[in-house]
């Protein structure tokens, strides 16, 4: 099948292994320049574990990996950063007793010149490099809607603002790519339709998002396309109207067309054991007798 002219990130055949555990099987995807792209899929689906292949954490044992039509193998993280992907994690991970702004000012970093040299004899090159960071970093801040004083330290922002921090931390890499892995987690609903706003300005101003969460109804009404995941294997992909109706996706949220008691009590830990999340894919996934959405 020929691939669009504007892919930037394809993956055929990856599998990643941990011992006899197979956490990724046989998984191939295409996300083409500024889709909003998601990927869902039950608790242990293989989700973080493919972020982490995508940005060089882990190694994949099997398949290709090419990002701007260029393959990568065996690629370090910040390889791949200067390459145009850049990250957020699950749990925050910030520098809790630097500024928000030095936080900001680290991603810069990737892309700056000065090296050993300009930092130790501060020449006007190193200097005004420094001026730039800075002020770059100041035009994320705003960007992404953290209206605190520059000095105020990370450990001190909200929990939604140290979210939308790590975020411009990414941003300040230049990335083609952005990968967010549960962005909205533990936020309240106001704060999640903030963020899916942030979401749609970073896509119009050119860069591509791939987005893991576990609120379907956000991904659904964000993504462009959505790709699911389970038990290390993609079993569907598309457009989100297509993915919702998959048998295959019902099934894998749902065990087929109904949520056993035990899964709406949350006691199914293993799987998406979240109440407020099963209520989510209920409402997304459940399918109706008039068939209506």
């Amino acid at each position: 099948m020929t691939q669009p002219n504007n892919l930037l990130l394809e993956l055929s055949g990856v599998g990643k292994h941990f011992g006899g555990l197979t956490a990724l099987s046989e998984v191939s995807l295409h996300i083409q320049q500024g889709e909003i792209y998601g990927l869902i899929g039950p608790n242990g689906a293989g989700k973080t574990t493919l972020f982490n292949v995508i940005t060089g954490l882990y190694q994949l044992d099997q398949g290709t990996f090419k990002f701007g039509g260029n393959a990568y193998v065996r690629c370090k993280p910040h390889q791949l950063a200067q390459a145009g992907i850049a990250r957020t994690f699950q749990n925050i991970r910030l520098f809790a007793n630097m500024s928000a702004l030095e936080n900001i000012m680290v991603g810069r970093h990737v892309r700056t010149h000065s090296g050993i040299w300009g930092a130790l004899s501060r020449n006007a090159s190193s200097r005004a490099e420094e001026r730039a960071i800075t002020e770059r970093a100041r035009e994320l801040l705003h960007y992404v809607g953290i209206q605190r004083p520059t000095h105020t330290l990370a450990k001190n922002l909200s929990y939604g603002e140290q979210r939308r921090l790590e975020i411009a931390r990414a941003l300040a890499t230049e990335p083609k790519l952005l990968a967010l892995d549960e962005p909205v987690a533990g936020m309240n609903a106001t704060e999640t339709e903030s963020l899916k706003t942030l979401l749609q300005s970073i896509r119009s101003d050119g860069i591509t998002v791939l987005l893991i969460e576990h609120d379907v109804k956000l991904i659904m009404g964000l993504c462009d396309r959505v790709a699911v995941l389970d038990y290390g294997k993609k079993i569907a992909e598309g457009k989100p109207e297509d993915v919702r109706r998959d048998p295959a996706v019902i099934a894998a949220y749902l065990g087929g067309e109904s949520i056993s008691p035990t899964q709406e009590s949350g006691a199914d830990v293993g799987r998406d054991s979240s109440r407020h999340s099963q209520t989510f894919i209920r409402d997304e996934f459940r399918p109706t007798d008039n068939g209506r959405e």
